[in-house]
């Protein structure tokens, strides 16, 4: 990737994917990607949509986009997909991935609604065309939308079957020039084993994009953790709870793990 600026789109000048050097006032990174699960949209139901965790995250969200942090979310689709996970057994793959994409759409959709309701301006965009229920993904209309401080909300994942919505966060992340990837997740970042299973598991503080793909770290998959290797965005994964966490972490606190090259 060539250094310095990527060049203008539509007027819209891109920063350098990766850049994780402060950009405005006492904020860590500008523009972030997060990677959200269908599963954070459902509250503690066991599958579908629940006001108040949407009504949470938005307000979260917006609380944090209010410092001047501009965001963009992937999100996922387990809280539906689960639902339809004994009719999608034995289904052809590429016919239960595109039930997938839907599934995030509506999830999207969702969470449109509630930073409207929160007061925050948001688009969900969409990978595969679905009519006039949600608008098609462009890079230059995204860009826009981040550059004037509208949330934007990616559905469909990458648009193609085989490809994990993780690695859509990456793809999306490199295409808006984002500074960093956030996971967040049940645990204050990455251990070497599941520490709800294995109290012996160590805490990693930092790690190498080598080192999490050589270990198996259960962190993304391997295509996604490549793709943000290749385009020298870092991968921030943090714990969901409690709320507040994330702009803490924005701020230069917090606990985490933060996935980066090797220096």
């Amino acid at each position: 990737m060539p250094d310095g600026p990527h060049p203008s789109l539509d007027g819209i000048v891109m920063p350098q994917a990766g850049s994780s050097s402060p950009q405005t006032g006492t904020l860590k990174w500008q523009r972030i990607l997060l990677k959200l699960s269908g599963e954070a949209l459902m509250g503690e139901r066991e599958f579908g949509h629940d006001k108040d965790a949407i009504t949470a995250v938005c307000e979260e969200l917006g609380a944090v986009a209010a410092l001047g942090v501009q965001i963009a979310i992937v999100v996922g689709g387990g809280n539906i997909f689960r639902g339809m996970s004994d009719a999608a057994a034995g289904m052809d793959r590429v016919t239960a991935d595109h039930m997938g994409m839907l599934a995030t759409v509506i999830n999207a959709l969702a969470l449109q609604d509630g930073f409207t309701r929160a007061g925050v301006g948001a688009r969900a965009v969409s990978a595969v065309p679905v009519g006039g229920m949600c608008e098609s993904y462009t890079q230059s209309t995204a860009l826009r939308y981040l550059s004037e401080g509208t949330v934007v909300i990616f559905a469909a994942g990458t648009g193609n079957p085989y490809f994990t919505t993780d690695t859509a966060a990456a793809l999306r992340a490199a295409e808006m020039g984002c500074d960093v990837l956030l996971k967040g997740t049940q645990v204050d970042g990455v251990y070497s084993a599941d520490p709800k299973r294995d109290p012996a598991a160590i805490r990693y503080d930092s790690l190498s994009f080598t080192e999490v793909l050589s270990k198996q770290l259960k962190v993304m998959d391997a295509t996604a953790v490549s793709l943000c290797r290749d385009n020298d965005i870092p991968i921030l994964v943090y714990a969901n709870h409690p709320a507040g966490m994330l702009a803490e972490i924005l701020s230069g606190g917090g606990n985490y793990t933060l996935i980066e090259q090797e220096r």
